[in-house]
């Protein structure tokens, strides 16, 4: 991942940073995933995205979870892109906020990795975080020198997790 690049055309400088985002949904899933990614596109440049993957729910008593990652571009530094967009997007889809952190939830939107900084350390402990992100950044490093793509192997090894390839989400063409 690169980090931030400074565009200058006009005059004005316009940092452009790049993000993975992780998307998870067990609420209607099927549905919501696809219709957060439309929702994103309107405000973000997607430049790549991972397959959809299911997993257990992490706390046993709640719904399987879909979860995939986004590799974005944005003008806006990790604060903004949290509290200004991802957040309001989470509460227009009905997300609701609860003590509960495993709680059922339409949407969740994690900001994993912002201009090639780590910045959710549960991406090398959870399989349905690291196998979707390895998809799009396999080479990415742990401090420990592992790569997440053989991190991402050994948690699937031991994790329930399953390519769900009866949703699929494709970027239009650059033209």
């Amino acid at each position: 991942m690169a980090d931030a690049i400074w565009y200058s055309g006009t005059g004005m400088s316009t940092v452009i940073h790049q993000a993975c985002l992780l998307i998870g949904s067990n609420i209607e899933p099927e549905q919501n995933i696809p219709r957060a990614v439309v929702l994103l596109r309107e405000n973000l440049t997607i430049l790549q995205v991972s397959s959809i993957w299911e997993s257990a729910s992490v706390d046993c008593c709640y719904p399987d979870y879909l979860n995939m990652a986004l590799s974005v571009s944005t003008s806006l530094d990790a604060k903004q892109l949290k509290e200004q967009m991802l957040r309001p997007l989470e509460a227009q889809m009905g997300r609701v906020r609860t003590e509960d952190k495993n709680a059922s939830r339409p949407i969740d939107f994690d900001i994993i990795l912002f201009d090639g900084v780590l910045l959710d350390p549960a991406l090398w402990q959870h399989a349905h975080r690291a196998i979707p992100v390895a998809e799009l950044f396999p080479d990415y490093h742990s401090k420990d020198g592992d790569s997440l793509k053989d991190v991402a192997m050994r948690l699937a090894q031991s994790t329930p997790v399953q390519m769900r390839k009866d949703i699929s989400i494709s970027l239009p063409s650059r033209s």
